[in-house]
C-alpha cells in the first residue's frame, strides 16, 4: 500500500510566524556559550510563553545549532523577545558574543521576512543574495525590517557582503 501524501491545512493561523535561529561556535570558548544557551532555550520552550505554537532544535554541523519556532502572529513573538529573561540576554549578547555567531529569520504567512546576522564569519541565507544594512535607522528592529517595502539605500546603505 502506497501512502498518501499529506497537506497541512493553516487556514486558522493567518498571521503565523515563523523564525529560524542559529548559533554557530567561532572560537573555543562558544562552546561553553552554546551549552550554557541550549538549557535556557530548553527552559523557555519548556514554559511555553503565549503565542508559541511549537519549538524544535536541530544541528547544521556540529558546531552550528539550529531552532525553528512557530509563532501564532508577530506580535506574539515580538512581546517575548522585549521580556525578561530574552530583553537582557540579548542587550548583553549584542555587545560580546562570547565566541559565537547569531543569526535569526523570520518569514510571515501575510508576507515580510527579515534577518540579522550578527558575528557569524561568513554569508548565509538571505545574506547570500541581498545586499546586508547596518543593524540602525530603518534596520533596526524585526518590526522595522518586516515592514520594509522598498529598499532605502541612502539612508541605509549596504555594507560589505562578507559578514566580519
Amino acid at each position: 500500500m502506497t501512502e498518501q501524501a499529506q497537506a497541512v491545512d493553516l487556514s486558522d493561523y493567518p498571521n503565523l510566524t515563523v523564525v529560524i535561529l542559529g548559533m554557530k561556535v567561532t572560537r573555543l570558548v562558544g562552546v561553553r556559550t552554546l551549552l550554557g544557551l541550549g538549557r535556557s532555550i530548553s527552559a523557555m520552550a519548556h514554559a511555553r510563553p503565549d503565542g508559541l505554537l511549537h519549538h524544535e532544535t536541530f544541528l547544521w554541523r556540529l558546531d552550528h545549532v539550529g531552532i525553528r519556532q512557530y509563532w501564532r502572529d508577530f506580535e506574539a513573538l515580538e512581546r517575548f523577545t522585549r521580556s525578561e529573561p530574552h530583553k537582557s540576554w540579548w542587550r548583553k549578547f549584542s555587545r560580546d558574543q562570547a565566541g559565537t555567531g547569531f543569526w535569526h529569520e523570520a518569514y510571515q504567512r501575510g508576507g515580510g521576512m527579515e534577518g540579522i546576522y550578527l558575528g557569524m564569519p561568513q554569508t548565509l541565507g538571505f545574506g547570500t543574495f541581498a545586499p546586508l544594512r547596518p543593524r540602525k535607522g530603518n534596520y533596526a528592529s524585526s518590526r522595522q525590517r518586516l515592514n520594509q517595502k522598498v529598499s532605502n539605500q541612502e539612508q541605509n546603505p549596504p555594507i560589505s557582503t562578507a559578514l566580519r
